[in-house]
């Protein structure tokens, strides 16, 4: 029985009990209730009837009407009302707080563009000072530029009456010497006819005559050559190249196979020697250096720059080298001598490339002065000046075993010259941005160039036209090389990457990852076993 009971008083514990809460009264309610518990009955009369009056004509607001609050209700709303009121003071504050230095920070900014809008308006009215002087200065000009381009016009034409009257003098001096020849032969004849009937030993002195009067005629016959022996290396020539075939280079395989910490500045350039296994680099340190590979062993240090070294070549017969540097100039050094031989500094600006022709007569460099220079290394000093692009040439090639040279340009064009006579002989146009570096493929009927968004443009020297395009973007592409098959390229970046690509179809290989910064330099073996590159890492790497 007990636990009957127990169980029973747990199952009501268990189940909820019903809550009882106070119903909320209106305030009419509330006086009615409150009126007939005094038992009020005429005042509760008189209050239905005013308050049905009032509720008719609306005078009452829905707060007369509501229910009757609760004193501790009533206190708790108003409290949280005045928590409300405070947090929205505290945000108006902040937001106060920051509107204010912002303001200030804005008043700043006004005080300095006034004073930056003044300090224009004066540089704006002495630049208009200078260019009204300028005029002035330039109007007292006028006259002897008028009266010098009337005596240039002068000059031109006793040029072309001096052209026409050398002419003239050519043309009788050659009907003398054929008429002087005729009159020797006829004169030879006439002694060997008389010789014929003389003894034998007036007959040999006949005959020694005769010989003489031809060799004589002979000398006068030869033409006169220039004297100027140096444009024999400009002489047509076939390539050696033309007509082989070699397999390409499997870069899309390649992997790093060795790292050199070779400068202590970014590397900007690399060359091969022509001959043996030696790498020479140059650098933002002012030197260039020679490294035996694949040892990796230091042969040689070249200091005398006085700023970056910029580009490097090696001499056809590997006995010098040149280098182009930030401070102007273009060094030929002798290794033998450990030694600079000459220092060409006809350049106004910074020197960005340099190559040397394969005869090894003549040197091409290309300048942030917009000029690109053909140095004569016998007589050690500039043959041409190559003007017309607009911008600085930041690349110069010779076209293999030929008379061509090529160059780009910050104005987005790559150009072909002629080192013979310094005439532009085609412009490419396609760049969208600055070109950086320009490649012949071994052939030399392609080139291929890149610019500062990365893309890269293969042109067809033959029919002058953009052959091929590939977007190695979107960094910067900085220098290019082609292998000795024609079919592979290899493009630097400044994303740190060397990117393989195929000249066929422009498919991209593969990429190859190693350098801590931008790569800047890349150049393919010539025996086809391995690539090697180099960057702003300070380092030379050689992949295989």
């Amino acid at each position: 029985m007990r636990v009957r009971l127990q169980q029973t008083e747990q199952r009501e514990s268990k189940e909820p009990k019903p809550l009882v809460g106070k119903r909320a009264e209106l305030v009419d309610d509330f006086i009615r209730n409150y009126l007939l518990k005094m038992k009020m009955t005429k005042t509760l009369d008189c209050f239905q009837t005013e308050w049905y009056e009032k509720t008719t004509a609306g005078e009452l607001t829905p707060e007369d009407v509501s229910i009757v609050a609760d004193v501790y209700q009533r206190n708790q709303e108003l409290d949280n009302q005045v928590k409300a009121l405070r947090a929205e003071l505290d945000k108006a504050k902040e937001i106060a707080h920051k509107a204010r230095s912002t303001w200030d920070k804005f008043r700043k900014e006004r005080d300095f563009h006034r004073m930056n809008h003044r300090r224009v308006v004066q540089e704006k009215s002495k630049l208009v000072n200078d260019l009204r002087r300028l005029r002035a200065h330039l109007a007292t000009y006028e006259p002897t530029l008028k009266g010098l381009e009337e005596k240039y016009q002068i000059a031109m034409k006793e040029k072309a009456m001096a052209k026409l009257q050398s002419d003239r003098l050519q043309t009788r001096v050659d009907t003398l010497e054929s008429q002087v020849r005729q009159t020797q032969m006829t004169s030879v004849k006439g002694t060997l006819e008389q010789s014929s009937s003389l003894p034998p030993q007036e007959k040999s002195k006949s005959t020694t005559q005769v010989r003489e009067a031809t060799v004589i005629n002979k000398k006068t016959t030869q033409p006169a050559f220039s004297t100027d022996t140096s444009l024999l290396a400009f002489q047509d020539r076939e390539n050696p190249y033309l007509n082989l075939s070699f397999d390409p280079q499997r870069a899309d395989k390649y992997e790093l196979r060795k790292t050199y910490k070779a400068h202590i500045a970014p590397i900007s350039a690399v060359a091969l020697h022509p001959k043996k296994n030696i790498i020479a680099t140059a650098s933002d340190d002012h030197t260039w250096k020679m490294w035996s590979v694949p040892g990796g062993e230091l042969v040689l240090t070249g200091e005398g720059h006085k700023s970056w070294v910029s580009d490097i070549d090696f001499h056809p017969k590997a006995a010098q080298l040149a280098t182009s540097s930030g401070d102007g100039t273009v060094k030929l050094w002798d290794f033998s001598k450990s030694k600079c031989l000459s220092t060409f500094t006809e350049h106004s600006q910074a020197v960005w490339g340099c190559a040397y022709h394969d005869s090894g007569d003549f040197l091409a460099s290309c300048s942030m002065d917009h000029t690109a220079k053909l140095w004569d290394i016998r007589k050690g000093k500039c043959r041409l000046t190559l003007r017309g692009h607009v911008d600085s040439i930041n690349a110069i090639i010779f076209q293999p075993f030929s008379n061509n040279i090529c160059t780009c340009s910050g104005d987005k064009t790559v150009s072909l010259w002629d080192a013979r006579t310094g005439l532009c002989i085609q412009t490419f146009y396609g760049h969208l941005n600055s070109c950086n570096h320009v490649a012949f493929n071994l052939r030399g009927d392609t080139i291929a160039s890149s610019d500062a968004d990365g893309g890269v443009r293969l042109w067809d020297v033959r029919m002058v036209q953009e052959r091929l395009q590939v977007n190695a973007g979107p960094s910067a592409a900085n220098k290019i090389a082609i292998d000795r098959s024609g079919t592979i390229m290899a493009v630097t970046s400044d994303d740190h990457s060397i990117k393989i690509y195929s000249t066929e179809d422009g498919s991209f290989l593969s990429t190859l990852d190693g350098h801590e910064e931008a790569v800047q330099a890349v150049l393919f073996e010539p025996n086809g076993q391995m690539l090697i590159t180099a960057g702003s890492d300070n380092t030379l790497r050689i992949w295989s």
